[in-house]
């Protein structure tokens, strides 16, 4: 019943709300009138003759006091420490004016210090109606407006942010927490907030005995290490895990709700970060031109966030796509760099004529050429277009780099192009090796290239796929049972390609320490686990299938870093530098003319087979699977027939 009323003053339109508030104030005024001639004459009197009048004066002038000071606008549900504020400052005028009229000026047959009194006794009327119909109104609104608390949650961490967002739980009311875990052992048995800390090791027994759906961690200031520690204690517990930011991602406010992340397989990687030698880097951005191609792609825009960081004077976003480029130049540009002209430039690398307007222009000391083609089944069923932009736009760039005097060019490559087994490394090694043919010449340019492995999250990355099949309810899909692959985020991978382009010498390929390769199953089984299910088994129990559906044209089932076995170490515990054989630049450049002739012939055969004389060690798994090379074939032979 209670709860059916309060739901219709609710519901009520505005006005209607407002004019209650008001009928409500001139009851107080009246009361507080009542009372304060009870307090001046020890006997309660009737509200009639004389003391109308200080009735009728209360009424008079609270009503339009509290309506100039904004008393009728606040919201009576969220009343809070601005309606105190509201309220203080409607009675201070108020009560100055009637104090005024009744003890100063004096009225007949109504004492004066009723005029003291009555203000007091009604500040405190007015300010206990709208706090109680603040918590009542307040609770009521919260209990209508949201659902019952359905997922029951434990919070790992007991410190500041664990308590923080356990109290951002309570107000929101869309999950309940049951129990708070630490490692703190002084903490368990103890109470915060009225939810029980407990040992973490009673992980298991708990989880069951509260009927846990969540473990939210709120552990932003632990290492790297602890946290993989307690990820794997919370893998086969079948809870979804979500997670705080780091520390400093949380330096400057309090935790919400919003924070919370589901765990991604990057909280898994277990490298601990390197930090850059800004120095160093500084000295080759800060004030300087830099150019980015690929500034829209996932490695080309995390290294324009990171040269805009050092402080260049100009950076060029150089990009193909304008939806790409509109995004991270608009990203760019709310950061708020002082100093640093943004220039986005829709442009492909394979235009000479407008990649040398470009040069010319703007005359850029480093460029970072991010500019590729990655995804293996596209390129290779889009052979002449992943040759034409991924090696013959890297000669287009290279050269006219050498030409204009650019101090530095680093070319962003891939482990793909060590041995390649399909048309995207192979072009990403003939790359390679037009940059180690042109670093043999005399020039002022410094070309390097720095080759990598998969970045997570990146375009054409699995993570997100299997993400989303999980999301789906599965099947989550996977080439090869034993394929591996190595893996890097972003960041990561962008900080250490500008680290190594700052070693360069001239000609070097430098490699990325990758850390141990990662096997997609495993990849697979951690995320379905990590998002509180369970993997199916042969027997059809469990939540989500993982589905080996083979290999894609190109794929192979396991990828390298090196071609040769003799790298180098540089001064940087993250970078090798490999010793890779090249070809001699005039007989390169021959055949690279060949090449350019083939493609704008359309010969996918025979643009494939110069790559194939070119890249010694590619070796295609798959026969030609170009689309329009088939297509053509297909309706050939429909003549013929």
């Amino acid at each position: 019943m209670h709860d059916m009323v309060v739901g219709q003053l609710l519901a009520l339109p505005r006005v209607f709300k407002r004019l209650i508030s008001i009928l409500v104030d001139m009851a107080l005024c009246t009361l507080a009138v009542w009372l304060a001639y009870y307090l001046r004459l020890g006997v309660f009197i009737p509200l009639d003759g004389r003391p109308t009048i200080a009735v009728a004066a209360s009424i008079a002038l609270a009503v339009p006091m509290f309506v100039v000071s904004g008393l009728y606008r606040a919201v009576l549900r969220y009343a809070g420490q601005e309606v105190v504020w509201a309220t203080m400052r409607a009675c201070a005028g108020y009560g100055a004016i009637y104090a005024a009229i009744f003890a100063g000026y004096g009225i007949d047959d109504v004492p004066r210090t009723v005029g003291i009194i009555q203000p007091l006794i009604l500040f405190a009327l007015v300010f206990l109606s709208r706090s109680g119909a603040g918590y009542f109104l307040g609770g009521a609104y919260r209990k209508l407006s949201r659902p019952a608390p359905r997922d029951r949650t434990m919070i790992y961490g007991a410190g500041m942010s664990g308590q923080q967002l356990a109290a951002a739980i309570a107000d929101a009311g869309t999950m309940k927490v049951v129990g708070f875990l630490d490692d703190d052992r002084s903490l368990h048995g103890r109470s915060i907030g009225g939810v029980c800390v407990y040992d973490p090791k009673t992980l298991r027994g708990l989880l069951l005995r509260h009927e846990v759906h969540h473990v939210l961690l709120a552990i932003p200031s632990a290492s790297r290490q602890r946290r993989n520690e307690i990820i794997e204690q919370l893998r086969d517990a079948q809870v979804e895990v979500r997670t705080l930011p780091g520390v400093l991602d949380l330096a400057h406010g309090e935790v919400r709700i919003d924070d919370l992340r589901p765990l991604s397989i990057e909280d898994l990687l277990s490298r601990p970060p390197v930090p850059p030698e800004v120095e160093r880097l500084s000295a080759r951005i800060s004030d300087r031109v830099v150019m980015v191609t690929g500034a829209g792609g996932s490695i080309g825009s995390e290294l324009t966030r990171q040269v805009l960081a050092l402080g260049p004077r100009r950076l060029l976003l150089v990009e193909s796509s304008e939806y790409a480029l509109y995004s991270i130049h608009r990203e760019l540009e709310s950061l708020g760099v002082e100093g640093c002209e943004l220039v986005p430039l829709l442009a492909s690398v394979v235009d000479r004529e407008r990649m040398a307007r470009i040069f010319e222009t703007w005359s850029p000391h480093q460029v970072y050429h991010a500019a590729a083609y990655k995804h293996v089944p596209l390129v290779e069923h889009n052979v002449l277009e992943g040759i034409r932009n991924n090696a013959l736009g890297t000669l287009v760039i290279a050269e006219l780099a050498m030409e204009q005097g650019v101090e530095n060019f680093v070319l962003v490559s891939t482990d793909k192009a060590v041995r390649p087994s399909n048309t995207m490394g192979a072009s990403k090694r003939l790359a390679e090796l037009i940059l180690q043919g042109l670093a043999t010449r005399e020039s002022r340019t410094c070309f390097s290239m720095v080759r990598f492995g998969n970045v997570l999250g990146s375009s054409g990355s699995v993570v997100p796929l299997f993400r989303e099949q999980i999301r789906h309810g599965g099947p989550v899909t996977i080439t090869h049972m034993e394929m591996t692959r190595y893996f890097m985020t972003i960041p990561e991978a962008a900080q250490l390609v500008m680290q190594a382009g700052a070693m360069a010498r001239g000609g070097e390929v430098f490699v990325l320490d990758m850390g141990q390769p990662v096997r997609i199953l495993d990849l697979a089984r951690n995320m379905i686990e990590l998002s509180g299910l369970t993997v199916r088994d042969e027997d059809g129990n469990g939540e989500i299938e993982i589905r080996a559906v083979g290999l894609r044209p190109g794929e192979k089932l396991y990828e390298e870093l090196l071609i040769g076995n003799n790298p180098e170490p540089t001064d940087h515990p993250r970078i090798m530098m490999a010793q890779e054989k090249s070809l001699p630049w005039p007989e390169l450049r021959k055949r690279l003319d060949l090449m350019a002739w083939h493609i704008q012939r359309q010969d996918t055969v025979a643009s494939r087979h110069l790559l194939q004389s070119l890249v010694e060690e590619f070796a295609p798994t798959d026969g030609l699977v170009d689309w329009t090379h088939l297509a053509a074939d297909l309706r050939l032979d429909e003549k013929v027939a």
